[in-house]
């Protein structure tokens, strides 16, 4: 039986465990001047604290491919060389303490330009147009502009151009994020894609620039390293709910998987949601997993499941019972960096630790009362 704290092994990757670090947006980035979309002090020690604290891969935050594909100015970017090299004080630290290092690249498309969430203003400071595959607005966001064919094969260069840059700066694992309403997902979706081109209508057409990003990035991307794909299962409309339009659908995240995993792509980090705001969901514990459950039987492609993680005993019945193969936690991980250490102790897993720490990760603390 598969354990937590097992090997994992995709190409030439081998992971310490299957405890990964999600990606999760900092807004820390210097939002203008030269080092601009670059990694900072603040990454350094966001990332540094989850790899002391255990975790088998840390992923990076959502990266815009170019300028225009970022929510904030303070998004984190990978469109030029001094972007790349911001990162290599942080990758050379994980991989001293055994830990691999992604990175997830995206385009936000209709949802760009937003600002931070705890900004008072809902947009940025300087807007820039958004581009999406069909001039539907998210929400309250202004509608945005749609992209003519020439812009899409950009696109497609601009992704690999970027897993170039990743490539050159030493990450051991590439996410194409094609979830949560981003500009991937937004060609996907039904609701969101209303293209009469080949990039849209048909399940062909509308899973078209998904494909050709793939292929585009597999080519450059080193053949012994990993790639990802990041999938919003389902839109939670029609399909997968009695909601009355239509969207993408547990089943197509099925079949994607199968068409990306012939051509390059090495795992689905599955999660669900985000294509329009007016959707209400029940969420709760794993509530998330059985979609993991589902692309991994029915598709055979390795996944990892995230969404309201937050036990060890609950994580290792995940891994154990074949729901997926590795769990990604995200604010479990904001509130105890050391939550791997942690599961460790409670699954009675003897792991590495730091020399400078192992007392107090090895030994039980004893309270007595009177």
């Amino acid at each position: 039986m598969t354990g937590l704290f097992d090997l994992f092994t995709l190409r030439g990757m081998t992971f310490e465990n299957r405890i990964w670090m999600s990606p999760m947006m900092q807004f820390a980035s210097e939002p203008s001047g030269p080092d601009t979309g670059a990694s900072t002090d603040w990454h350094f020690q966001h990332f540094a604290a989850r790899s002391v604290g255990g975790v088998g891969l840390a992923m990076v935050e959502a990266t815009s491919i170019r300028p225009d594909g970022r929510s904030s100015e303070y998004d984190l970017g990978l469109w030029n060389d001094q972007q790349g090299r911001s990162h290599r004080r942080t990758i050379d630290f994980l991989h001293k303490y055994g830990t691999a290092v992604g990175i997830q690249l995206v385009h936000a498309g209709r949802k760009a330009a937003t600002g931070r969430p705890w900004s008072d203003s809902p947009y940025v400071e300087q807007e820039w147009e958004r581009v999406a595959p069909s001039a539907e607005p998210f929400g309250r966001i202004p509608a945005p502009r749609e992209l003519a064919i020439e812009e899409i094969e950009s696109l497609v260069t601009d992704f690999a151009r970027s897993a170039r840059l990743a490539r050159d700066a030493g990450f051991d694992v590439l996410e194409l994020h094609g979830a949560h309403g981003y500009l991937i997902h937004q060609f996907l979706s039904p609701l969101t894609n209303q293209r009469s081109d080949r990039y849209g209508g048909s399940w062909e057409n509308r899973t078209r620039f998904a494909v050709e990003v793939v292929d585009a990035v597999r080519r450059v991307w080193p053949d012994d390293k990993p790639l990802f794909f990041r999938t919003s299962a389902t839109d939670w409309l029609g399909g997968d709910t009695d909601d009355e339009r239509e969207g993408w659908t547990s089943a197509d995240s099925v079949s994607l998987a199968r068409v990306l995993g012939d051509r390059g792509v090495d795992l689905f980090d599955v999660s669900t949601g985000g294509i329009t705001p007016d959707v209400k969901i029940t969420v709760g514990p794993n509530y998330q997993v059985p979609f993991a459950e589902k692309i991994r039987v029915e598709s055979g492609m390795p996944t990892a499941a995230v969404g309201l993680i937050t036990e060890p005993y609950q994580a290792e019945q995940i891994v154990a019972s074949g729901q997926a193969d590795a769990v990604f936690l995200a604010r479990e991980l904001l509130r105890n960096p050391n939550w791997a250490q942690r599961a460790a102790f409670e699954l009675e897993v003897p792991v590495r630790h730091p020399q400078q720490y192992a007392r107090g990760f090895q030994e039980r603390i004893r309270v007595t009362t009177r």
